[in-house]
């Protein structure tokens, strides 16, 4: 299921019929507060929202703190939309857990492509892959990681961004690299994002690990061998 939250109910039923069309369930919402009663409501949480900026009452960025503040709706993908101009709303719905965005107005068959992708990047892994580099471990399946033989809690960008890590030790990654692959944009210059979720990773690593990602002075970052 995705939820589409958007006031608008023109674009909002557009986008509902066009997910259905593509062989997706959809569910329109008007407002945040709909969001939060489907979501209580409900055993089983959708795969994806889609959440516009302006909305009556809580906006988009709220309603994203909300639930990236929730232990429930945490990992939840999030595809953002924000008029083009509004790079401030981008960069604060990266910064703060969204998936993608969407500069309006945006065609119908654009969403779909997005919203597959960003599907495709969070699907749950299919296999019991084991990554070890010092004192980390990452258990892919079970999406866990270990520092030493304790377990460390990691967002679902700070775990790609580890993975990514993790399977090439000793290879440097660009900002714009990283941040096409694990957010899934293309955001020009603005790799801010990167090194504040770099930091946090950093920072819940520890000082057993937090060294093995290395920076490289106008490159990026790279794990060291």
């Amino acid at each position: 299921m995705i939820y589409c939250v958007e006031d608008d109910a023109g674009i909002r039923n557009m986008m509902v019929y066009t997910l259905k069309a593509s062989g997706l369930e959809a569910e329109g919402l008007p407002e945040g507060g709909s969001l939060f009663r489907a979501l209580e409501s409900s055993d089983i949480l959708p795969q994806l929202i889609m959440l516009d900026i302006m909305l009556p009452g809580d906006d988009g960025i709220t309603i994203l703190k909300k639930l990236k503040a929730s232990e429930r709706t945490k990992n939840i993908p999030v595809i953002m939309a924000t008029a083009l101009s509004g790079e401030y709303d981008k960069v604060s719905g990266l910064d703060l857990g969204a998936d993608d965005y969407l500069g309006k107005p945006f065609g119908m068959m654009e969403m779909v492509a997005r919203v597959k992708a960003v599907l495709r990047r969070t699907a749950p892994a299919r296999n019991n892959e084991i990554l070890t580099s010092g004192p980390v471990k990452m258990d892919v399946s079970a999406y866990k990681v270990f520092v030493n033989g304790e377990e460390v809690t990691l967002t679902r960008k700070e775990f790609n961004l580890l993975k990514i890590f993790l399977e090439n030790p000793g290879r440097a990654f660009t900002r714009d690299y990283l941040l096409s692959v694990v957010w899934g944009v293309e955001f020009d210059a603005e790799t801010r994002t990167v090194d504040a979720h770099i930091r946090s990773l950093r920072e819940k690593l520890g000082p057993a690990a937090a060294g093995m990602i290395e920076t490289i002075r106008g490159v990026g970052y790279r794990m060291v061998d």
